[in-house]
């Protein structure tokens, strides 16, 4: 059976994309993305896809990807944001070695700026991130089989920690 070296889960901001990708170079393996591979099926960005159909599709189309990227994938994995908020994504990850990045709201604001191109930031960047990240981390925390703190660190330095708390 095929599984991911590692799952990584946080809110927008923690640096799943960044950390994902070097730790998959420093692993030699592949690295994938479930908000890339929605939008390579549909054709369309994960924002369109929230303005044109709604988040509950964009949901439905996230636990598909992730079912799918789960039982294909074996190398780094990153979630989307909010697919563990759904119950049906939290026990496909059951069994799986899952890292919550964990980011706080200085950090994640910096490093989504503006969030233009993030549907769930409209509005009140700041605001909107905090009461992610408040209603997400506990979510983040019981399916994670690891936490891993990324404020202050860089790409690399996140990776390395990620290894030493998989053992490599």
């Amino acid at each position: 059976m095929t599984a991911p070296r590692a799952v990584l889960v946080g809110v927008m901001g923690a640096g799943k994309s960044t950390v994902g990708q070097e730790l998959a170079q420093q692993w030699q393996v592949d690295f994938r993305d479930t908000d890339s591979d929605i939008e390579a099926a549909e054709g369309c960005t994960v924002q369109d896809i929230f303005v044109d159909l709604g988040e509950s599709a964009f949901r439905a189309m996230e636990r598909e990807a992730v079912a799918r990227a789960l039982a294909e994938h074996d190398g780094v994995l990153a979630l989307g944001g909010g697919a563990p908020v759904d119950p049906d994504t939290r026990a496909l990850l059951a069994g799986h070695r899952v890292v919550f990045l964990r980011v706080g709201l200085a950090d994640a604001a910096k490093r989504v700026g503006l969030g233009v191109s993030r549907p769930l930031l409209l509005g009140n960047v700041r605001g909107r991130l905090k009461q992610l990240i408040d209603e997400r981390a506990p979510v983040y925390e019981a399916v994670a089989t690891h936490v891993v703190d990324t404020d202050g660190a860089d790409a690399a330095e996140v990776a390395r920690r990620v290894q030493e708390v998989l053992g490599g």
